[in-house]
């Protein structure tokens, strides 16, 4: 017997239910980047490794899906020279490219590569799968899809202001309560001056970031390894479990950076942006949802400069949902410096998996087919063709059943997909100039004209 196919770990098949799900989470997204002005790209899955290698960190370029070049890899290697060659070296010679581990480079490689033909400021969304190395878990996938934002161009903290309010009003529409959490690299980068550890602020940054998923102890402890001393750690130690309101945690961290020009810097921002929102005393502000200032959020890739966000769903145990941040300097590796960029990106997955524990997709988002014909042969068929098309002009998602079988069959059909309403018509639904319409629901029938049908499910 043949073994039963598979897919690879850590991705997923998506039937016709999933898929409606999925898209009632891309049309919300995407409706609201749209009504802030941002407007869709698309770029390749596979960019060169030159693009995307040293963007992310060395943990990030390990969890790079590489690709083997075309052809003879080998070509020019001898057997020896394989077998003693390190793995690194060997996936340097063997793949000149991969998959997109994010949206986030292969949009500034964009952005360089196209520059003489856009407009700055430059506002643009993507909705796109990417791909990660990772070991699959809950909540996290191979290949998943991401849904970014970005403006490029602009200095303004006024597009940090426009995305809190874009992620708000994205997850009020979800019906998801969420926290979002902001915190600005600057004043991680003022943190690493004051504990005299300046220039382990990767190291610092990369260990804080995992505080709620391995808990304070270890965070320690892997500074430790990483060598920072024990009076550094020390210092960090009240910082990291600094609580209180937004503007009591402000007036703390300010006076504990009081010496740090750059971490000075850092609370301006982030007073402006909270401010703004009204979010400073109000942890809440104009915003639906609690906007938090977290001190231990670091996200841990290097390209970020400035304001740093990560949105957490309140009622289901599950990673970030949503994260981005400022990047003044992402450009510059493509040869374009001064560029400054701030972006957040939507994981639809995880979005996708937080709706279905919760069960807030609405009934019309999710159902397919609202009208379905029933076929009793060749005479009842051609009379309900016509009306099927009117239906379908009308904005009615509707079916013709393709074979002359059993009505049990075509009921059965019907009750599988969940149709709405089904349409009957046979000698006397014909010579009235009528149709049978059952709500699949309640079961009630109604002898309607098809012009008075039309109308009733357009109402219902």
């Amino acid at each position: 017997m043949a073994q039963k196919p598979s897919i690879p770990k850590g991705t997923r098949d998506f039937g016709p239910m999933e898929m409606a799900k999925r898209n009632y989470i891309f049309n919300t997204v995407r409706r609201v980047f749209e009504l802030y002005g941002f407007r869709q790209i698309e770029t390749p899955a596979m960019e060169n490794l030159s693009t995307l290698m040293g963007k992310y960190g060395e943990e990030g370029d390990k969890l790079l899906f590489k690709i083997l070049n075309s052809g003879d890899f080998l070509h020019g290697m001898t057997a020896d020279e394989v077998a003693n060659t390190s793995t690194l070296k060997l996936a340097a010679k063997f793949c000149e490219k991969g998959l997109r581990y994010d949206l986030t480079v292969p949009f500034a490689r964009y952005v360089v590569q196209h520059r003489e033909e856009l407009s700055l400021p430059f506002k643009r969304y993507q909705i796109q799968p990417v791909w990660r190395a990772d070991r699959p878990q809950k909540g996290r996938y191979r290949e998943f899809y991401q849904c970014d934002v970005d403006v490029v161009g602009s200095n303004s903290l006024l597009n940090e202001v426009e995305l809190m309010q874009i992620t708000d009003r994205i997850f009020t529409d979800f019906g998801v309560r969420v926290q979002i959490k902001i915190n600005n690299r600057k004043i991680l980068t003022g943190i690493a001056e004051v504990i005299g550890e300046a220039d382990k602020i990767v190291d610092i940054t990369v260990a804080i970031d995992k505080l709620d998923k391995i808990g304070l102890e270890a965070v320690n402890e892997e500074l430790r390894q990483d060598g920072i001393s024990e009076a550094a750690i020390e210092k960090l130690q009240p910082i990291i479990k600094l609580e209180g309101t937004n503007a009591e945690k402000l007036k703390t961290i300010s006076r504990v950076l009081e010496g740090s020009e750059i971490g000075q810097k850092g609370i301006e921002e982030m007073q402006f942006v909270l401010q703004t929102l009204g979010a400073y005393e109000d942890n809440n502000g104009s915003l639906n949802n609690e906007l938090q200032l977290d001190l231990t959020l670091a996200r841990g890739l290097n390209y970020y400069t400035g304001a740093i966000f990560e949105v957490k769903a309140l009622d289901v145990q599950i990673g970030s949902i949503t994260g981005g941040g400022r990047y003044d300097n992402l450009t510059g590796i493509f040869g374009m410096p001064g560029l400054s960029g701030v972006g957040i990106s939507f994981g639809a997955d995880r979005i996708y998996d937080v709706l279905n524990q919760l069960d807030l997709y609405p009934k019309e988002a999710v159902n397919g087919t609202q009208l379905l014909f029933i076929n009793f042969g060749e005479k009842e068929i051609a009379y309900c063709m016509p009306i099927a098309q009117k239906a379908r002009e009308a904005g009615i998602r509707t079916e013709v059943y393709a074979d002359s079988v059993k009505m049990k069959k075509q009921m059965s059909y019907a009750n599988s997909l969940g149709v709405s309403f089904v349409a009957l018509v046979g000698e006397n639904e014909m010579s009235e100039g009528k149709v049978t319409l059952k709500n699949m629901t309640t079961g009630e029938q109604q002898f309607l004209t098809p012009e008075d049908m039309i109308q009733f499910i357009i109402k219902s």
